[in-house]
């Protein structure tokens, strides 16, 4: 993950341009989803991998579903910010579920509750499934909320810096069983 993330980064600075800027993330809109974003090869930054999640950090990890033969489809390689933590597992917003060009949009509505603008090692989302809830000006998050089982965990957690979370939402490492990508966007678009 690391390398990758490091390899795209070196590109915007080499265009010259500034991580979370509009022009940043046009160019990453065309440029990412031209790379293989293969989960295995994500997951192996061992530096990165965390036991456990922090509410409001954005995470990859393997998941298998507990109630896997009773959905339609679901993500098996999750992009999630964790919003409420439960003694068996927590509640996330996967933002897989979304076209990126939402993602985009949804994290800049995030941003409004973010801890810092420093987009370092301890910026975090200050989250809750509540105010998620009362917010109405955040459609996109209606498809994002799943909620995951620690049994049904299948690797560690890829933490992802706050630096680097528009590149992660642009990556197409989904990888949803029993329906494609568009299939799920589509679906998703109809809810908001």
């Amino acid at each position: 993950m690391a390398k990758l993330i490091d390899r795209i980064q070196q590109s915007l600075a080499k265009e010259g341009l500034s991580e979370r800027s509009n022009a940043a993330r046009r160019w990453l809109q065309t440029q990412v989803k031209n790379l293989s974003a293969n989960p295995r090869n994500l997951i192996n930054d061992k530096a990165r991998l965390r036991a456990n999640t922090i509410i409001g950090k954005m995470y990859f990890f393997f998941y298998n579903p507990k109630l896997k033969d009773s959905l339609p489809y679901y993500d098996r390689f999750p992009l999630v910010i964790p919003i409420e933590q439960y003694s068996d597992g927590f509640l996330g917003l996967n933002l897989h579920y979304i076209h990126p060009k939402q993602r985009i949009i949804f994290l800049d509505k995030l941003s409004e509750v973010i801890s810092d603008k420093d987009y370092d090692e301890n910026t975090k989302l200050m989250l809750s499934y509540p105010f998620l809830k009362a917010s109405s000006k955040m459609f996109e998050k209606g498809p994002c909320i799943k909620r995951y089982y620690f049994t049904h965990v299948k690797s560690r957690f890829l933490e992802i810096k706050s630096n680097e979370w528009d590149i992660a939402s642009f990556l197409p490492a989904e990888n949803f069983s029993g329906a494609s990508n568009s299939k799920v966007w589509s679906d998703s678009r109809k809810k908001f």
